[in-house]
């Protein structure tokens, strides 16, 4: 019987299970209340880990920490400082839906090894999340970054308001899972890229950051994409500003690894473009993916997003993937891997997290807004 990502217990005998991040693996998890503290993990009777205080109270997350571990929150709920009000109707499904998105989101940042709290001295924040509604005599709430804190406006969890306003927008993607990948982007530039010996190279390829952004915005919206955008960018919103295309290539980067390794699980192996008789797949597990070579990386992304795109085509569904990237767009992911290679190395390998959260950031600020 599978067990995916998103499970909180086994279909079959309704054990309660959540994810480890320790070992990067769904285990079984003791029930609440259940005494037994020691044997392996996932036994039946016994756990070395428990469950997340956002799942025993609210049924919103399915990772798990360690018994020794003082925090109430998982690694991933303890980024949050701001959740919804839980006494408006459909808010906890709405957070719900959110988390999970931002679950798959985190996940592949510590597997990538990149950092999420702030380090001793610098002067980059930690990352955190605010997941807000629009007040009732607004304004209205958007989602974005500023100095390491991402906000959500918690409208985009409802599928219909955000299906709405993809169309109205003109944008062929949108999804929570996208959002976040994309707003976490602009989160690691600050810290890869802003002030440091690589922005010269990022200038090079994405363009001059210093452009006035809100004009280039507005410019966008008033005028659309220039007429060229589709040989240089992944998407057209890319085309906005350097900052926007960078944090679109991010979230692309970020959608290949994903899917990846999620292909890899299953077993799936797929032709490459340099070598159509073989069938390879990118190894789930092992090396950090940002380790693994970028071309092995391209290689494989481009033919599994053919074939998801058909096999949705026969089902009559939208393209999974409705991107096609550019020669220009791939030197810009080729950046962004060898910045999260850099990274990586620079950093403990696997998932080990060590919470450096600044106060206001931390687990107990949690509050409840409308």
């Amino acid at each position: 019987m599978p067990v995916f990502f998103e499970n909180d217990h086994c279909v079959r005998c309704q054990y309660e299970l959540g994810f480890n991040l320790s070992t990067a693996e769904m285990v079984g998890v003791a029930p609440s209340g259940h005494t037994g503290t020691s044997g392996v993990v996932g036994g039946p009777h016994n756990s070395t880990v428990r469950h997340c205080l956002n799942r025993t109270q609210h049924q919103v997350c399915n990772w798990t920490l360690s018994l020794a571990d003082p925090e109430p929150f998982c690694v991933s709920c303890r980024l949050n400082v701001v959740v919804p009000d839980l006494a408006v109707q459909g808010n906890l499904d709405r957070w719900r839906r959110l988390e999970l998105a931002k679950r798959r989101c985190v996940y592949t940042v510590l597997r990538l090894s990149l950092p999420l709290g702030a380090s001793t001295g610098s002067r980059l924040p930690g990352l955190s999340f605010r997941f807000l509604g629009d007040p009732p005599n607004g304004p209205v709430v958007l989602t974005s970054h500023d100095a390491g804190v991402i906000t959500m406006n918690i409208a985009e969890a409802d599928d219909d308001e955000r299906e709405r306003r993809r169309v109205s927008l003109h944008e062929p993607y949108r999804t929570l899972v996208g959002h976040f990948r994309h707003e976490v982007g602009h989160y690691y530039w600050d810290r890869l890229v802003d002030k440091t010996q690589h922005l010269e190279r990022f200038r090079e390829l994405f363009g001059n950051e210093t452009l006035d952004y809100t004009s280039a915005l507005g410019n966008y919206y008033a005028q659309g994409p220039p007429a060229d955008w589709n040989t240089r960018c992944v998407s057209a919103y890319a085309s906005v500003h350097p900052w926007e295309d960078w944090a679109e290539t991010w979230a692309h980067y970020l959608h290949s690894v994903d899917t990846l390794e999620t292909a890899a699980s299953f077993g799936i192996g797929l032709a490459t473009l340099q070598n159509p008789s073989s069938a390879i797949s990118v190894a789930a597990g092992g090396a950090p993916m940002g380790i693994v070579p970028f071309e092995n990386l391209l290689d494989r992304w481009i033919p599994l997003t053919l074939a998801l795109n058909a096999i949705n085509r026969g089902m009559g569904l939208p393209d999974v993937y409705p991107f096609v990237i550019p020669p220009k767009a791939v030197e810009k992911l080729r950046f962004i891997h060898e910045l999260i290679a850099l990274s990586s190395l620079q950093s403990s390998s696997g998932f080990h997290v060590t919470s450096s959260l600044t106060p206001e950031n931390s687990p107990e600020t949690q509050r409840l807004i409308a």
